[in-house]
């Protein structure tokens, strides 16, 4: 919504907004592009004048501003998508970047990959993009629309996933989990949202599908275009081979149906961010994109705020942001943190913030991702009181599994209390990786602040 809003103003709309709590990278963002935010939801905050009311897939019936544009039937509203769709999507060549994972990440590089090669797209990421500083961008010159193609429901009057709207041209399928469980009622709801996906894109255009999903490899044959698979562990046509995870980078070979297509080096971590790189580097060549140019982008790309974001280092001690909130998000953040700092001790802070992470169903799935991690602090739940004990995870339960797995595991619900906790115990070399979809209480700068203030031991491991 912030992205939106950044592009009708470039559009020379006037443009206002209404949130209940906005934190950065976006709110900044905003505060950047000069958009007046309130707020609180109250009916005073709309105007007559406005043209157009924008709903947010996150307002239900019930919030005062809604109400207020129901009872007025002067006011036009539509849905976030709908307006992408038909202000900026439409006539360009969309590449819908879709999947449960990775899609922030690869629409970042699809779009900084065609900018290195001259061909100045239009962009718009849930995130922001380190290389442009933006987490969108209208060109009038470039025939590219690179869009994050979400597939949770548009508004509280369109349940249909967002990328529905996105005209795809090109779409990389990343890769195909249960997730969004207080939308999707089991995973063939999930599989039936992408094949739907899949099936808007025309027989001119290109399905590049993520080999390594079990659930890519089955919708796939839906496609009535042409299919480009690649990955890693499958027989896939697109292969990253050889991977060699350093320091500060990772480099990797891409093999074409065995032939050697190239070697690349990114400073991205993580064999999912080898993934996400293969899935751009196969689509760029679909599209006729100067492969010198795509090298140098993979090699320039830096990344995107809240993924793996280096928040600062205090007395030797990393600290990094992440925005993982499932539990393969949060497995590959934690394996990525691992190779990236080698014989570190390796601590996961993680917030249960989205529905995903607070219901009982991806408990034990959870566990096992948080085990990678040498040490692991779960915060309280964001919203207990929507939850019951049966449909909730159980944070004790979680940290007895755990130690029981051999992991140091503690419960502490708050921010300020994680940072009292931890910080004292803290080592020189230590990486402490603080995972959650929100906020969560500004425990980064607060973690930060102490360190500063604390005399740290020494010792890795």
């Amino acid at each position: 919504m912030a992205s939106l809003a950044g592009m009708l103003i470039e559009q020379g709309h006037k443009v206002t907004g209404s949130d209940e709590n906005v934190y950065p990278p976006m709110s900044l963002e905003l505060e950047r592009l000069g958009i007046p935010v309130f707020e609180g939801f109250r009916p005073e905050n709309l105007t007559e004048q406005a043209d157009v009311i924008v709903v947010g897939n996150a307002i239900t019936r019930g919030n005062p501003e809604l109400e207020a544009v129901l009872n007025n039937k002067k006011m036009y509203y539509t849905s976030m998508a709908a307006v992408v769709e038909e202000s900026f999507i439409r006539g360009k060549h969309s590449i819908v970047i879709a999947g449960t994972h990775g899609k922030t990440t690869t629409t970042s590089l699809m779009a900084w990959a065609l900018e290195c090669a001259g061909a100045s797209p239009s962009f718009l990421i849930g995130g922001v993009a380190e290389n442009f500083n933006s987490s969108f961008r209208l060109s009038n010159d470039g025939r590219y629309f690179v869009i994050e193609g979400d597939e949770y429901d548009t508004a509280y009057f369109d349940k249909g996933p967002k990328f529905m709207h996105y005209l795809p041209d090109t779409v990389i399928l990343n890769n195909v989990e249960f997730d969004h469980a207080d939308i999707y009622r089991d995973i063939e709801a999930v599989k039936f949202a992408f094949s739907r996906l899949i099936n808007l894109i025309p027989g001119r255009g290109q399905l590049i599908a993520g080999w390594d999903s079990e659930l890519v490899r089955e919708l796939s044959p839906r496609a009535f275009c042409p299919v480009e698979s690649f990955g890693i562990e499958q027989d896939a046509r697109w292969r990253a081979e050889d991977v060699t995870f350093l320091t500060d980078t990772t480099t990797f070979s891409v093999r074409v149906e065995g032939r050697e297509f190239g070697r690349y080096r990114t400073q991205l971590a993580g064999m999912f961010n080898v993934r996400n790189c293969l899935g751009v580097i196969a689509a760029c060549e679909v599209l006729g994109i100067d492969r010198r140019a795509v090298t140098d982008s993979i090699a320039e790309f830096k990344s995107v705020r809240r993924r793996l974001e280096v928040r600062g280092e205090v007395h030797g001690v990393t600290v990094l942001d992440d925005f993982a909130h499932h539990p393969t998000a949060v497995r590959e953040t934690l394996l990525a943190a691992c190779a990236r700092y080698p014989g570190r001790r390796v601590i996961a802070i993680f917030e249960p913030r989205s529905y995903t992470a607070q219901i009982k169903l991806f408990q034990a799935q959870f566990e096992d991702a948080l085990a990678v991690a040498n040490e692991i602090i779960i915060a309280m739940l964001f919203h207990p009181e929507r939850y019951t004990a049966q449909t909730a995870i159980s944070t004790n339960e979680m940290v007895e599994h755990l130690r029981a797995r051999g992991r140091e595991a503690h419960y502490i619900a708050t921010p300020d209390d994680i940072v009292a906790n931890l910080v004292p115990r803290l080592r020189i070399s230590d990486v402490v990786v603080i995972m959650s979809n929100g906020s969560f209480g500004g425990i980064h700068d607060k973690m930060l602040d102490a360190l500063r203030n604390t005399e740290l031991g020494a010792g890795t491991g």
